[in-house]
């Protein structure tokens, strides 16, 4: 069996996290986007907000696969800031990330190594404190129950993806009950199995296409 195609993880809401370092503000802001525009715009966003600092580096990965970065200095020397952002958010293995890092200069210089250390450390703490999601490609898989047995087949569901990596999808109500559900491929005979075990063989699951869904950790 050809094993599962991983994908970069994003994260689930907005960070933002404080360090001093000889007297220099370091605020990092991290945030999920969904493109380029929107990357820009959070950065736009937060350099209106921090206008009076000394600077806004930045750094963001988008795509699917993270196959789109970009970094800026923002007027540090160039390669202490923008690109060992870039490093972290390669290194833990994010896409459809933004990172600023904002600087409010505290009057000591801290020497290319020191950038360095700032602005990267600066990031991996503000990801430390991220929830993560997960991003999988799942398969469609439905099954039409009787009314009656919404509930039961609901709860079997509910219980099932929480073991499985899979995830509920939505539930329509028409002349049966249609559930969903979003199953790695490695996981659907096991499903078929435990519905058929559920359903004396009465039920039996229809496959579907597939998707990429995000799933927190």
């Amino acid at each position: 069996m050809t094993p599962p195609r991983s994908y970069p993880a994003t994260i689930a809401a907005p960070v933002e996290h404080e360090l001093v370092i000889k007297k220099s503000r370091f605020i990092a802001t991290v945030e999920p986007v969904g493109s380029v525009e929107e990357a820009d715009a959070v950065i736009a966003r937060l350099r209106k907000q921090w206008w009076d600092a000394r600077h806004n580096c930045t750094a963001m990965v988008t795509g699917l696969l993270g196959d789109q970065a970009r970094s800026s200095d923002d007027g540090e020397p160039s390669g202490t800031a923008g690109v060992p952002m870039l490093e972290v958010l390669r290194r833990r293995e994010l896409t459809d990330v933004v990172a600023v890092v904002t600087r409010y200069f505290g009057g000591v210089k801290l020497g290319a190594g020191g950038l360095v250390r700032a602005y990267s450390s600066a990031v991996s703490e503000a990801l430390d404190l991220a929830t993560l999601v997960n991003r999988q490609s799942l398969t469609q898989v439905t099954i039409d129950v009787a009314h009656a047995d919404a509930g039961r087949f609901d709860n079997l569901l509910r219980d099932w993806v929480l073991h499985h990596g899979a995830t509920l999808g939505d539930t329509r109500y028409g002349a049966s009950a249609t559930l969903e559900a979003w199953v790695p491929a490695e996981e659907l005979d096991r499903l078929a199995d435990d519905i058929a075990a559920a359903s004396a063989g009465a039920v039996v699951p229809v496959i579907g296409g597939e998707r990429i869904v995000d799933v927190p950790v």
